[in-house]
This record gives structure tokens, sequence and C-alpha cells, in this order.
């Protein structure tokens, strides 16, 4: 078992902080690096010491291998945790640190490629025995094979960005007059925003439930599951609140759902953290989505209903120690995170500038994870989020309760946010009695 002693958390804001208290607490040293717009940034202050990688654009600090990596070394650091965007699945990065005796703390480069490719990893998890969708047999050629494919298959279907996320360079398409204008689209998105035009072809499950499980693997073997979260409530395929235990599961399904979770970490001989993404039809059938070979940005729910830290268990794991037993992880209430981010309620048009008020809510069981603060500017330059607010309750309907309360408590000024609408969410009748899809938000 190989010790590992100083942590650089190639990150910043709210992931940052998050990661740095759990490696203190680990007694282990804890590197910060920030760009120069993150320089008054509130986890530097956390940090045993911090290094300016580089200017406000990502592309010249967050995603700039040889500062992260010059930043490791000149700081006597022996791993990088990633947490989650920026390097967290760059397959290059992670051979680097390997070539620099760093230790990566997330999986192999060999499990990346194979998951990072959507349409290859879906051919792999039916190796697996996953349910897949039908679709595709690996990436579309071009407009005419996407038309007998959809043939084949029946409308509605869906054409994906290969390397995509976040929803971009993904089309539904109800009639094959509207296919070659959709993929086309799709083509040039994707290509944009990834680099990589190639597309695939899936089976449009109408209005599913988004249901993910977090599973961890280690290096002697062992595979666990830490439950499951629903993450349906999005809007343009962003999550905004996500939950734990998924409500739309009954015990049936739930079981047969982390069953097939663990069994393919096994057959990946996976190593670390990282979370099957599912979509869950009306008939309570499942299919495999894609799999996030990182920590999820609502990762918090499942340590609230698990009392497991999993950045903790992720760091272990690199050192090489052997899981927990699955019989030893409990699962117990229910757990609701809302993603607050600086963007008004209505538009979520972005609202960056300075917070003239900050007051975080409190009390038993209520969870902040947040790196902003009264003075803080919110710079334009990265992702809206500014924190994430998390409660625990005996069941759903307890958990409601405590969000509406913590919301209510919960006030920032300067800038806009969406606080409103999460308060809204929680007295949102449809979602009181859990009778919502991905496509809710977009209805209405």
């Amino acid at each position: 078992m190989a010790i590992i002693e100083k942590i650089l958390v190639a990150n910043r804001g709210e992931i940052a902080l998050r990661a740095i208290r759990t490696i203190k607490e680990m007694g282990k040293k804890a590197i910060a690096v920030y760009s120069k717009a993150d320089k008054d940034a509130l986890y530097l202050k956390y940090a045993d010491a911090s290094i300016c990688i580089g200017e406000a654009a990502s592309s010249s600090s967050y995603l700039h291998i040889p500062s992260i990596i010059s930043a490791a070394e000149i700081s006597g650091c022996d791993a990088i945790f990633p947490g989650y965007g920026f390097l967290s699945e760059n397959q290059s990065f992670v051979e680097i640190c390997e070539h620099h005796n760093i230790k990566f703390i997330g999986p192999s480069v060999d499990v990346m490629v194979m998951m990072s490719d959507k349409s290859k990893a879906k051919e792999v998890m039916k190796k697996a025995g996953v349910p897949v969708i039908e679709g595709s047999e690996g990436a579309l050629k071009d407009v005419p094979e996407a038309i007998e494919m959809a043939k084949k298959i029946g409308y509605p279907v869906i054409v994906k960005a290969s390397a995509g996320g976040g929803g971009r360079g993904m089309r539904v398409v109800e009639a094959e007059e509207d296919l070659e204008v959709a993929y086309l689209s799709a083509e040039s998105e994707s290509l944009t925003a990834f680099g990589d035009g190639t597309l695939y072809m899936e089976k449009y499950i109408k209005d599913p439930r988004h249901i993910e499980v977090q599973v961890i693997g280690d290096s002697h073997g062992n595979a666990i599951h830490i439950g499951e979260r629903d993450c349906s409530l999005q809007r343009r395929h962003q999550k905004l609140i996500e939950e734990s235990p998924a409500a739309a599961l009954d015990d049936v399904t739930r079981a047969r759902l982390h069953d097939v979770a663990v069994k393919a970490v096994k057959f990946l001989k996976y190593e670390n953290a990282g979370t099957f993404e599912f979509l869950l039809d009306a008939d309570k059938n499942f299919y495999f989505m894609e799999m996030n070979t990182r920590l999820q940005v609502e990762h918090c729910v499942s340590e609230m209903v698990s009392g497991i830290d999993i950045i903790e268990l992720m760091i272990k794991v690199a050192e090489g120690e052997e899981l927990p037993s699955q019989d030893s992880i409990v699962l117990t209430g229910h757990s609701i995170e809302c993603r607050i981010t600086a963007e008004d309620s209505v538009k979520f048009i972005p609202s960056p500038g300075k917070i003239t008020k900050y007051v975080a809510p409190g009390g038993r069981n209520v969870r902040v994870d947040s790196h902003i603060y009264q003075g803080y500017t919110v710079p334009p330059t990265y992702d809206s989020m500014i924190g994430k607010l998390i409660v625990w309750g005996e069941d759903r309907d307890k958990a409601i309760a405590k969000m509406k309360n913590a919301l209510s408590e919960y006030q920032i000024e300067g800038i806009n946010t969406v606080i409103d609408f999460h308060s809204k969410m929680m007295d949102n009748v449809d979602f009181k009695e859990n009778n919502f899809d991905t496509n809710y938000l977009s209805k209405y």
C-alpha cells in the first residue's frame, strides 16, 4: 500500500473546498491551484499552500496540463485529485500524471477510453449484461445510414454526440423528414463543443426518469454501490435537483439496478469512484445511458444517506486499500440537493457580480457546499454554480419540508440566484407527489 501524503486539488470553487476539507481531515496536505480570476477564492484560505497557474481563461489555467503538473512537482505532491469537469476525464492528463509518478485519484486510462465514447461504451455494457437502449451499433457514418437506422428502430429516435455531455450534440427526431436537419445540426454542435462530430442513434424513450448508481471499485477486485440517485428534474439536460433514494423505484427494480451496476464495475475491472446513468421508462425498465468516470456534482446526497465520505474512499482506493463490504453500507432516510447557481430563477441567465449579502442556512442535517462569501465577486469566466444545498430527512416528505425551510433562510444579494426557483419547486404539487420526468420543466 502506497500512502499518499500530499494532494494537489486540480479544480476550483466548491469542489476544491470540499476536497481540501477531507484531505486535511485525513491528516494529509492539500495544495490548491487558482487562476488570476480566483485569487480571492475562499478555498485558497484553507489549503496548506496555493499556486497560481495562469490567467482567467480555463485554457490558460485549469485546463492547462503543463501548469497543473508543474504546480504538483514544485509543491512535492504525490497525487492529484481532479474533482469534476476540467481535467477529470482527460485521458492525456492521466497518462502524463503516470509519466511524472503522480497518482491520479480516479480510474485508469484504459477504462476512461472504453467509457468515454458513448457508442463504444454501449457495446461494452451489452457484453457486461447491462440493459441498453436499441440503437446503432457504434457511430453513424452519414445521413443516409441514419435514415436507415431510424427506419429499423422506429420513431421517435434521438441522435447523440459520441463525445458529448450536458445535452450538447443531441437532437430528438419524431419523423423522417426532420432527420437530416437534426443530424447535421447535432453534428455541427458536437464538432464545435467537443472537437468531434461523431454521432450515434438510439430509440427515444418518452418521458423517462434519470436514475444513476454511485459505484466504487478497488484494486483487489471488489466493487460496491452507495445507492442510487434520481436526477430527473432537469432544464435543457442540466440537472437542477437530485435525490437519494429514487422514489420512482420499487424494491425489486432497485435491487436489480444495484446488482447490474456492481457487476458492470467488476466486468470493467474499474477502480475508484464512478457513476452509471440509466433511463427508467414507465414500465420500470431501465437502460444504460452512460458512465461518468469521475466524481459527480450530486455525490453529496449519496453521502447523506450512507454516512460515507466518498472522497475519502477515493483516496483510500488510490492508496491501494480495500473497500468495505457491501453489507457494511447502510442507507437510511432521504436526501435532496438543490444546485445553487448565479442565474435568475426564470430564464436562467447567468448573473456574475459582487455578493453584497450572504447568509447560509443551517440546522440539523442541513449541509451547504459553497465557496462564496459576502464581498466575493462571482467571475463570468466559469460555470455559474456557486454552491449546493443538501438536506437529509427521515423520509422524502420530511426532506422536502427541511429543504423548503433551508431555502427560506438562504440569503444571497447583489446577484441573481435560482433560490426562488427551488423554493417554488418545494411547493410544486407534482414534485411533492413524485410525478415528474426529465421533460417536466420543458413543458412549463
